[in-house]
Order: C-alpha cells, then sequence, then structure tokens
C-alpha cells in the first residue's frame, strides 16, 4: 500500500478575499496622497518588499497612470511582478507596458526613467523565486498556482531620458 497523501501536490496557499486587497489599495493611495509621500513608498529589505510607484501611459487613452508596485533590486534592475491581487486577470499597467515600454518610477530615493521587459524561462523562474527573500511563507511559486495563467515577471531596467 502507498502513501499518495506524500506524493500529492500541496493545495495553493489561500489567498485574501478581492474586498480585502481593494480595500488595501485604496488605503494605501489615500495615505500616499495624505502624506505628501512621505508613507507608502520603501526600499526592498529581507522580509520586505520595497514599494514603488510606476508611471505608465494608457494604451488607449494615452493618459498617464500610476500604480503602486512592489519590488525587489537586482543590481540596476528592478524587478516586480505584474499580479492583479493574484486575480486572474493581468493588471492594466502590465498591458500599458506591453504597448509602451518606457515608463519611469518613483523610488524612496528619488525617480528614475526605466524601460520594461518580461522575463522568460529560466531567468523568470529565477526572478519569480528572488521574490521569496522578501515575505515569509509559501514561495511566490506556490502562491502562483492559485492562478489560472503565469504571472508575468517584469525587469524595470535602467534608460537614460
Amino acid at each position: 500500500m502507498t502513501d499518495t497523501a506524500s506524493t500529492a501536490p500541496a493545495p495553493a496557499p489561500k489567498l485574501p478575499p478581492r474586498w480585502f486587497v481593494r480595500s488595501a489599495w485604496v488605503v494605501h493611495r489615500a495615505l500616499y496622497r495624505a502624506t505628501g509621500g512621505r508613507f507608502g513608498l520603501a526600499r526592498p529589505r529581507p522580509g520586505r518588499f520595497g514599494m514603488l510607484r510606476l508611471h505608465t501611459i494608457g494604451r488607449r487613452s494615452g493618459e498617464p497612470r500610476i500604480a503602486i508596485v512592489s519590488y525587489y533590486e537586482e543590481g540596476d534592475r528592478l524587478v516586480t511582478m505584474a499580479m492583479n491581487g493574484w486575480a486572474d486577470a493581468h493588471p492594466a499597467w502590465l498591458h500599458n507596458l506591453r504597448a509602451q515600454p518606457d515608463a519611469s518610477v518613483d523610488l524612496p530615493d528619488g525617480p528614475r526613467l526605466v524601460r520594461a521587459r518580461e522575463a522568460t524561462g529560466v531567468e523568470r523562474e529565477r526572478l519569480l523565486a528572488g521574490f521569496d527573500a522578501f515575505h515569509e511563507g509559501p514561495a511566490m511559486a506556490e502562491y502562483e498556482r492559485a492562478r489560472r495563467r503565469a504571472t508575468p515577471v517584469i525587469v524595470l531596467e535602467p534608460r537614460d531620458r
């Protein structure tokens, strides 16, 4: 007799309800605005993601768009995940970057011009695993299993002008 429980994959971690995720975004943006940017951006450190403001151009509207996203640094590159609170749909900012990869970010130490690209293959897996150093709990790959599609990993590389 074999023990199938030990060979079956573990269930994906339980994700917070959508209403909670959306409420957290609203509160985060409101605190950023209310404090004039003194609260809301952070550099990554062990056990905690960084937070940056990503400025894109709407792919349909042509209007400026801003999103606050988590990130970590790899050299002079910034790495983020295009997740929409772990919902199955990708966030609008990803579609904006796909249409226009030149963007800018606000970091705790000031603004930076960047060019976005999606990591693929082995690089994507390595960068996704890199997020594990910045949070406690299951690996990001385990959270990703809760989605119907892969979570794009976005690399923001520095650019001039």
